[in-house]
């Protein structure tokens, strides 16, 4: 078994995780060896895992996500276990840790953090705010809530499941991007609660450049889920609004309150319309979208695609411009008596001429960029494809 603990300036902490570890797989019985990979520690922290009987590992691309992969691609053992060099995980439970793998009941084992004692050590806006939001994007993006707590970097699992992973981020959103390549190529996910202590030394993590990090990895791993299904939903129901607005023009009674949904209808079909062309976009462009995804919007870069687009577009601001001075010449006739559908119209009008300069764009952009796309798509192949790990 193989322990990859990345460091980056931890010579208070490091001997000790790294003791630890030794101290709990030799009193377990397994053999192991414990790797600690130096992302450019500037301080000793070098010669205390060293000392401590770590086997260093050096690598110059700064990174969480670069420094575990170079751990992973160095290590032996038929079991890899990743966790921090900052005493945050209690490696001492390493035997409970692996053991699901061990005895081939999962591929990948998560240790949970957030039990109600050991959550109080985490930063309050990990806790309240980051881990459950990213942890439930990640959850949406696997089809189903995986584990309690996506963001631990507490793991373990079989190293021949390295290629099934695919893993290629370079930050801390490696942790959404296993569990969601591991629920999409089948694999066993298990989640086991191991705790987690007050980390020893400054902490390296950017809460908000990470969290978005951790955002686009998850957008890109997964259009069809988050951007497309709720593009097309909020869509359908801003189209219901707007037929409600004209089968009830003078609004909708709630209680002593009447409202109208023709603001909201406006609002909830560009929208939608405008996520759903991102998801089809990404879901074709990304080479981390799942196969499918872009299997399904494989069209979305196609020359006719792009013309209907540009087409479209132009009918819908004609056709808004249209709708607008019909009111327009009404208002002028009779100021004082306002169209029965007024309200209804001018919201489709100007839903018309958003989305039609959406499209108009999109087409004239893409139809733009359309030669370089060969070019740019062997390239992402390139960036985000299988990488030894």
């Amino acid at each position: 078994m193989t322990v990859v603990l990345p460091c980056l300036d931890e010579e208070e902490s490091v001997g000790r995780c790294v003791e630890e570890a030794r101290a709990a797989l030799v009193a377990a019985g397994v053999p192991h060896e414990v790797i600690v990979v130096d992302n450019g520690s500037l301080d000793v922290s070098v010669a205390v895992a060293e000392a401590a009987g770590a086997e260093v590992v050096h690598e110059a691309r700064r990174g969480y996500g670069q420094a575990l992969r170079a751990g992973f691609a160095a290590a032996s053992g038929d079991v890899i276990v990743m966790a921090d060099a900052d005493f945050t995980y209690d490696l001492s439970k390493l035997p409970t840790l692996v053991e699901p793998v061990r005895r081939g009941e999962a591929d990948v084992v998560v240790g949970g953090r957030l039990d109600g004692v050991t959550r109080r050590t985490m930063p309050l806006l990990h806790r309240f705010v980051g881990t459950p939001v990213l942890t439930f994007l990640v959850a949406r993006a696997c089809g189903r809530r995986v584990v309690g707590d996506s963001q631990s970097g507490f793991r373990a699992f079989r190293r021949d499941r390295l290629d099934d992973l695919a893993l290629s981020s370079t930050g801390m959103e490696l942790a959404s991007e296993m569990l969601i390549r591991a629920v999409r190529a089948g694999l066993r996910v298990q989640e086991v609660p191991t705790g987690y202590r007050p980390r020893i030394g400054e902490s390296k993590l950017d809460s908000f450049a990470d969290g978005w990090r951790h955002l686009q990895l998850v957008l890109l791993l997964a259009p069809d889920v988050l951007l497309v299904g709720p593009g097309a939903l909020l869509l359908a129901v801003g189209v219901g609004f707007s037929v409600l607005a004209f089968l009830q023009p003078a609004g909708i009674s709630v209680g002593s309150l009447r409202w109208q949904p023709v603001f909201f209808s406006g609002t909830a079909i560009v929208l939608g319309a405008q996520l759903l062309l991102a998801g089809a976009v990404v879901a074709h462009r990304s080479s981390l979208a799942a196969g499918g995804a872009r299997r399904w919007f494989s069209f979305v870069g196609s020359p006719a695609f792009l013309g209907r687009c540009l087409a479209f577009g132009l009918a819908g601001i004609a056709l808004g411009l249209a709708i607008d001075a019909v009111l327009l010449v009404g208002w002028l006739r009779d100021g004082s008596s306002p169209p029965r559908y007024g309200q209804a119209l001018t919201s489709v009008a100007q839903s018309l001429l958003i989305l039609g300069g959406t499209l108009t764009s999109f087409g004239v952009v893409g139809r733009y960029l359309a030669p370089l796309q060969p070019r740019e798509a062997s390239r992402d192949r390139v960036a985000g494809g299988p990488r030894p790990s």
